[in-house]
């Protein structure tokens, strides 16, 4: 019996046998998908990660089953059923071939062979053996079990590592934790887990007077509107009436805050606003709400010095949930030592090597005025300018502005950028964002008079409308959106392409918010870029940089911020609830009468001699990106697993079916095609063939371009009448316009439609189609000929 067999004949009865998918509550899940594979390129990715069977019970997952065939030893799946009970936190893996079964114990670490499956009630009982809960928690837990995950009529499918996120959840809560965190990356579905949570504990009747006599009242808490608005709309499950939109507007029009409701939405400032400096949330009990969800915590909630932090100590009697996508570090360890350690952590790394995140792309651009010193021949528009000082980054469209300046760079990146790709450009301030917009508009002079507008606090409505449009798949007005700090949470627009950095990012927490601007799938996005104009790409070496949690020792010394000189720091480290967009400073710059800004006109010589250099990193499997010279390393590395040498190599490119196969293959390895195109830019072998930049990586081959390929493959010729040449002609002037990807063997039709109108025609004058697909398939070994080639 070969596998499939092997399941259907001896490892389904056995599980049938001991109850599974006949117990009520169990279920058997086949075939189970973790992960959907990393993009690759060219709507590609890498190979799934698939179990062959998750038993789960109660609406939890409790073991995994990798099947083997009969004739196989029966611990051959050990080493997968492994790694996937790891995924996915169960702690119970077996290996079976059908005859025999073999258990592994993921929490204690033994393993021995068994004679036949747990039943459901068996198997929930080893999971949570080792715990002594109260009575009263094991109810609560129970309870919990027993309401299931919300669909929304199967337009949800749950992802792993959300049933994960929840199911921990739920668990703190029925242990009595009463603050409780989630750190998941931007774009994993913070908000989806955040309404499962929230569904669980009203179907349940939980509330803090644990008595089910009445349903519980959630608060959903955010620091933008855009985040409460969007939350409110994802809770769109529960009925109109249950879902409350706290608003100041709705405050003053009733006289009083609303109470009736389940599941209420607001943010901070409005909480904090009120008549005769009263703040809202004081209207409501200290015990009114059961449960509060904290998104974004990082950003202020949590933190000690924050005015906010009173919100939360009010409602102290509340179970309080924290939602960040941020790690521990020093700049955020109040929200850690208020929440606690995180019940379950999702990475940036796991969600784009799963396939749930977009990977990225950086093109790291210098330029000759990246800094400035003044020269007599330059002219002062506005304000006096330190002839002696060398003006940085940081004082660009802060203190200094030079039109010039942003033109070019503005220039840059809309040369390298689609025009109907939705981009992201991050600025110093609400002025340079304005400045970028009228540049952006003047440079692409497309008719359009909506391609680019700004989006920051002084846009109000306006601006709110604008981002609307934005993310609406289908509008294509605008394409471009301009903004200081406003976007850089809470825009969830999967279709963003691009991200421009033109201001200095100091804060690690900022610049992985503004990275997860791109991160969201959508359909035909492979991989975004970021434009880095100032050097954000240092924080990719930084060894926060998607790490894990960091233990901070309680009672240890803080570090002394190294550019303040404070403790705590006093720089801006990201979106802080009292910064000025307009100056982009806190205390706000604008209202000191001696603020100026100097604003600077290059002479046309120095405009002319304007440069750049353009560097690009390659997201690595590993999680961090890598230089050209990185990626050249670990693909020479990868090598020589896949093909030994040049020979085997063309054997392998010179059938499509083959070829496409290696392609595959380096993709799943970490080198995805657009990378592998990617290089092939930077080795100035655009006009090559990829094939050449294999040989070259691995064995140092000279590279010949598709042009003489072709005119060299003509010799063979000879072999073919001449309407066959004439085809092949056709073909061959494709490759050599395109490359590689015309020889792909689903090219043969779309050619003949396109040469010959219709297929009967070509038949023809060809033949048949099988003929003519093996006329194709042929002639290309005639291109990778080792004679030819050398």
């Amino acid at each position: 019996m070969n596998e499939a067999e092997t399941r259907a004949e001896l490892i389904d009865p056995a599980l049938a046998k001991a109850g599974w998918d006949v117990v009520e509550g169990s279920r058997i899940r086949r075939e189970f998908r973790i992960s959907q594979g990393r993009l690759i390129g060219k709507g590609q990715r890498s190979k799934p990660q698939k179990v062959d069977y998750v038993l789960q019970y109660k609406n939890h997952n409790l073991a995994v089953i990798e099947a083997k065939a009969f004739k196989e030893y029966y611990t051959e799946g050990v080493a997968q059923a492994k790694d996937y009970a790891s995924k996915l936190h169960v702690r119970f893996a077996y290996s079976s071939n059908g005859k025999q079964i073999y258990l592994i114990d993921m929490h204690k670490g033994i393993e021995y062979e068994v004679s036949n499956f747990p039943t459901p009630d068996e198997l929930w009982d080893m999971t949570f053996a080792h715990e002594k809960l109260a009575p009263g928690q094991i109810v609560w837990r129970e309870r919990f079990s027993s309401i299931p995950f919300e669909t929304k009529g199967g337009l949800w499918n749950i992802r792993y590592y959300q049933e994960l996120a929840i199911n921990y959840t739920m668990e703190a809560i029925a242990k009595d934790n009463t603050r409780i965190l989630l750190t998941l990356a931007t774009g994993t579905g913070k908000t989806a887990i955040a309404f499962q949570i929230a569904w669980k504990l009203y179907h349940s009747r939980w509330s803090l007077t644990k008595d089910t006599t009445r349903l519980p009242r959630i608060l959903f808490l955010a620091d933008r509107n855009i985040l409460a608005n969007q939350a409110f709309n994802s809770f769109s499950a529960f009925k109109e009436d249950e879902l409350v939109r706290i608003s100041p507007d709705q405050i003053k029009k009733k006289g009083r805050v609303p109470t009736n409701g389940s599941v209420f939405f607001t943010i901070f400032q409005t909480f904090m606003s009120g008549d005769n400096d009263t703040p809202y949330f004081g209207d409501y009990p200290q015990d009114f709400f059961d449960f509060i969800i904290i998104d974004e915590c990082h950003r202020g909630g949590a933190n000690d010095e924050s005015t906010w932090r009173a919100i939360l100590e009010y409602f102290s009697p509340a179970v309080q949930l924290g939602l960040t996508a941020t790690p521990k570090r020093d700049v955020n360890i109040d929200t850690y030592r208020y929440f606690g350690e995180p019940v379950y952590t999702y990475s940036l790394k796991e969600g784009i090597n799963d396939g749930f995140l977009t990977p990225f792309r950086v093109r790291q651009i210098e330029t000759s005025i990246d800094e400035y010193l003044y020269e007599p021949d330059d002219d002062i528009i506005e304000g006096e300018i330190d002839t002696e000082k060398k003006y940085k980054e940081t004082d660009f469209n802060r203190t200094i502005e030079i039109t010039e300046r942003e033109k070019y760079r503005v220039k840059v990146f809309m040369d390298e950028i689609k025009s109907n790709e939705k981009t992201l450009v991050f600025c110093a301030s609400q002025r340079h964002a304005l400045l970028i917009r009228d540049l952006i508009n003047q440079y692409a002079n497309n008719g359009n008079p909506n391609y680019c507008h700004r989006v920051t606090a002084n846009d109000g409505k306006l601006g709110e409308q604008f981002l609307r449009e934005f993310q609406d798949y289908d509008k294509r007005e605008p394409l471009i959106l301009t903004t200081s700090h406003k976007l850089s949470t809470g825009v969830d627009a999967p279709e963003v392409k691009n991200i421009v950095l033109l201001r200095v990012i100091r804060s690690m927490i900022e610049f992985k918010q503004i990275i997860g601007r791109g991160t969201r799938l959508f359909q035909n996005k492979d991989y975004f870029t970021i434009f880095d104009f100032v050097k954000a790409h240092q924080h990719f070496q930084d060894k926060e940089w998607d790490g894990p949690p960091e233990e901070i020792v309680n009672g240890g010394e803080k570090k002394i911020c190294e550019n303040c000189g404070q403790q705590p720091c006093t720089c801006i480290i990201g979106p802080h609830p009292f910064l000025c967009e307009k100056c982009g400073f806190y205390p706000c710059q604008c209202e000191k009468p001696h603020f100026t800004m100097i604003k600077v006109k290059l002479s046309d010589g120095k405009v002319r001699e304007l440069w750049n250099k353009k560097d690009t990193t390659f997201w690595s499997a590993d999680g961090k990106p890598i230089t050209a010279e990185q990626f050249l390393q670990s693909l020479f590395g990868a090598i020589p697993d896949l093909f030994k040498n040049e020979a085997e190599l063309r054997e392998i490119w010179s059938k499509p079916d083959t070829r496409k196969k290696l392609i595959n293959q380096l993709g799943s390895r970490g080198f995805p095609k657009e990378q592998l195109q990617e290089l092939q830019a930077l080795l100035k072998a655009e006009k090559n063939d990829l094939y050449d930049v294999l040989a070259y990586v691995a064995f140092q081959a000279e590279m010949i371009d598709r042009s003489t390929r072709a005119s060299l493959a003509k010799i063979h010729f000879i072999n073919y009448n001449d309407k066959q040449q004439e085809f092949l002609n056709f073909v061959l002037s494709q490759y050599i316009t395109l490359g590689v990807e015309e020889l792909d063997d689903v090219k043969i039709t779309p050619f003949l439609l396109l040469k010959y109108r219709a297929i009967e025609d070509a038949k023809i004058q060809l033949g048949n189609v099988a003929s003519i697909r093996k006329m194709f398939i042929e002639f290309q070994s005639h291109l990778y000929d080792e004679r030819e080639a050398g």
